[in-house]
């Protein structure tokens, strides 16, 4: 097994030898744009104390502020501790603090504060008029700023006991629960670490952990649709560059493609399931592996980073019954042929958003740019004009727009990608961005355990009043 580590910066570089004897770290430099030290530990160190301040001051003097109402529609219904029936599924409640993103219904997700075009602007690319390095994203989640830090990519195998016919996210969150073994969290917990550092060895495990997962979701992909080789990394590039490059993938707009991929799908604020199962098991003091591999079994759910797989099946079984040149009265037909099966139309809706999603936007702008002419792109275009007005005749729905994983797909199969079961080891990689930097935040301020009050149908029933 062989583990790469690096941070870099412009006043000092840190590379930290582990315990294997067979460690090995590679470093690239990044020219910053300041004198000041930009080292990632040294910028957290002097934020987090004024940010613990806010926060005590925020509990002092607004503790007792209501954030809204809750109704009986919102709650959950559980029998026998097994949730049996969803009442509301605790939407539209507000019930978590999460600093790194935060999603608006009509303007979609804002990476502390910023758009995705702002972001695509602001954040360094790997090229003029690139896009933005998921790396420079970590930066901006953690510390606020649109500086970037950057990684070597690594090399870990650790899944070859599993059946290779097993789900690509089983054979994902099995290899992150296998690094588990290296937490620096777990030993300075077990050794009586005060819990005012909390936050220091979590902050190592987590950028380990973001580090390694693109090795040990390369070694899925190609143990199970390759040849099981692992593709040595390419010091050369950045951190979903090289991801790419691992897959197999080396086309220089499949690179673009990945570091758009994994900038946009890292952070969707802290109420859907992934990242509130992280924040849930983290919050017990569980270390970032084993959140982080929580979030990823959360994540494998048909209604939730199973979905994107679930759109490019859909848009291919349109291409078998009516062909490429499907017409929009076919298409038409088809959608409602869906709808009157039962079944949803994958790709449309969305709990929060109520106008298209940005990061469906931005890919679809990546698409005009790099393959206009690809034919499932202008099937996917089609669907754009076809299916927001038929779901919005159906009345029953809030949201009747694309979201991201509408376009995800369309866009790695024309490179190749077209293994549509390893779609959301993909999205899993990305999202341990947001999962493990709002983690290291949980620490810092010293979140509590997520304990919420439950109640029975007969409580409901006897305790509330019948609405006017």
């Amino acid at each position: 097994m062989a583990f790469f580590r690096s941070v870099t910066a412009l006043s000092r570089l840190r590379s930290r030898v582990g315990q294997q004897s067979n460690l090995s770290n590679s470093v690239r430099w990044l020219q910053m744009q300041s004198s000041a030290d930009l080292d990632l530990h040294s910028q957290l160190k002097e934020m987090i104390p004024e940010q613990q301040e806010r926060l005590k001051k925020v509990k002092s003097e607004l503790g007792k502020a209501q954030l809204g109402n809750i109704t009986v529609d919102m709650v959950m219904f559980y029998v026998n501790s097994c949730l049996v029936e969803v009442i509301g599924g605790m939407r539209g409640m507000t019930g978590l603090l999460w600093e790194t993103s935060l999603l608006d219904p009509d303007e979609g997700i804002r990476f502390r504060g910023l758009s995705i075009p702002e972001c695509q602007k602001l954040l360094p690319a790997a090229k003029p008029d690139g896009e933005p390095l998921p790396e420079g994203l970590l930066w901006l989640l953690l510390t606020g700023k649109a500086f970037c830090i950057l990684f070597a990519d690594y090399v870990y195998k650790a899944i070859d006991a599993l059946p290779v016919t097993a789900h690509p996210m089983t054979q994902f969150a099995s290899g992150v629960m296998a690094l588990q073994v290296q937490s620096e969290f777990q030993e300075a917990y077990e050794k009586g670490i005060h819990k005012s550092k909390y936050w220091e060895p979590t902050y190592e495990d987590s950028l380990n952990l973001i580090a390694r997962v693109p090795v040990v979701a390369a070694y899925v992909y190609q143990r199970i649709y390759k040849d099981g080789k692992i593709i040595p990394k390419d010091d050369s590039l950045d951190y979903g560059g090289n991801f790419s490059h691992m897959l197999g993938f080396d086309d220089p707009k499949m690179l673009e493609l990945m570091r758009l991929y994994v900038t946009i799908h890292s952070d969707h604020e802290g109420g859907n399931v992934s990242a509130h199962t992280g924040h849930l098991v983290a919050s017990a003091l569980s270390d970032p592996y084993l959140s982080f591999a929580a979030a990823l079994n959360g994540l494998a759910g048909p209604l939730h980073g199973l979905a994107n797989q679930e759109v490019l099946l859909w848009i291919k079984s349109v291409v078998d019954e009516c062909g490429e040149n499907v017409t929009t009265e076919q298409l038409k037909d088809y959608v409602w042929k869906t709808l009157n099966s039962g079944k949803v139309v994958p790709g449309f809706g969305h709990g929060v958003l109520r106008k298209t999603d940005p990061r469906y936007t931005c890919q679809r702008e990546f698409a005009l740019k790099h393959l206009p002419d690809d034919p499932l792109f202008q099937l996917v275009s089609k669907l754009f004009e076809v299916v927001p007005p038929i779901l919005t005749k159906l009345g029953k729905v809030k949201n009747p727009w694309p979201n991201v994983d509408a376009h995800s797909g369309v866009l790695l199969n024309h490179f190749g990608l077209a293994e549509a079961r390893y779609y959301t080891v993909l999205f899993g990689v990305s999202r341990s961005l947001g999962i493990c930097s709002q983690l290291i935040w949980d620490r810092a301020l010293g979140l509590p355990l997520e304990r919420p009050k439950s109640v029975t149908l007969d409580w409901i029933e006897k305790n509330c009043k019948k609405a006017a």
